[in-house]
């Protein structure tokens, strides 16, 4: 149960929050509408593979939105740290492991809720989703699957370092670069090959890879199991480091 309380506190203080979260709904729907009337005639590039640009862009907004909103998860941490809280909670029974993973929790649900606004609007601008519901869930276990990885992270470094700044470094430095070279915002084989080459190795290419092979008329379960696979080992290690990382902050205090 120290997961469920310590879950319930830090969703206590995000929603006491209400202009962190509104901006927090808005933004996707934000891109997803710029991008979408932006790059819309995208699709008539010979070689791009589907007829809407909106149906294509509605994953790349899903995964891009859920970076963008882990990658802040370290400032929660570092919260803690500044307040005293940190300490206290280690000076009590409670598992090391809950207090971090509560983070992480906190912004998958916050991941989950603005997925399911983006497909939803998605919906309501026209956007055909030949997955159905099947497929828009799958997206959205993906894009919960990226935020816990990049969550992870950001606690890591919080941990570790213990500099907003850096927390905000990060965020400047990987989120857009792993958005543009992954298949966000342009078909795979439209791309140079060295990005090609790039995105096969990049976890926000595999989560959309895995989504957009659930999401397509004919399914390939092969593609969606060795891509969601994939980013889900990453999420357990991720979530495995950031917990090792206690060590080091218990030696420092």
């Amino acid at each position: 149960m120290n997961l469920v309380h310590l879950t319930a506190r830090r969703l206590k203080v995000f929603v006491r929050q209400p202009a962190f979260l509104v901006i927090t709904l808005i933004q996707p729907a934000i891109w997803l509408f710029l991008f979408g009337n932006l790059f819309r005639r995208v699709v008539e590039l010979p070689g791009f593979g589907s007829g809407s640009y909106l149906d294509y862009l509605i994953p790349g907004v899903v995964v891009m939105s859920a970076i963008s909103s882990s990658m802040w998860s370290g400032m929660g941490v570092l919260e803690e740290i500044d307040r005293g809280t940190m300490n206290r909670f280690l000076s009590t029974p409670v598992n090391r492991g809950a207090i971090l993973n509560a983070v992480v929790v906190e912004q998958v649900l916050s991941v989950t809720i603005q997925s399911v606004i983006i497909v939803l609007l998605g919906l309501a601008a026209g956007a055909d989703l030949p997955g159905g519901v099947t497929g828009a869930v799958l997206l959205v276990v993906a894009a919960a699957l990226l935020g816990t990885v990049f969550s992870a992270l950001s606690n890591t470094v919080g941990m570790l370092v213990r500099q907003r700044e850096t927390i905000i470094g990060l965020n400047t430095l990987l989120l857009l670069p792993l958005t543009f070279l992954s298949s966000a915002f342009i078909a795979t084989p439209l791309m140079p090959g060295w990005m090609q080459a790039v995105a096969a190795g990049n976890p926000v290419n595999w989560a959309l890879k895995a989504s957009r092979a659930v999401l397509a008329g004919d399914v390939d379960w092969a593609a969606a199991g060795t891509y969601g696979g994939a980013l889900l080992a990453l999420a357990t290690a991720m979530l495995w480091l950031s917990t090792r990382t206690f060590r080091a902050y218990q030696k420092s205090v």
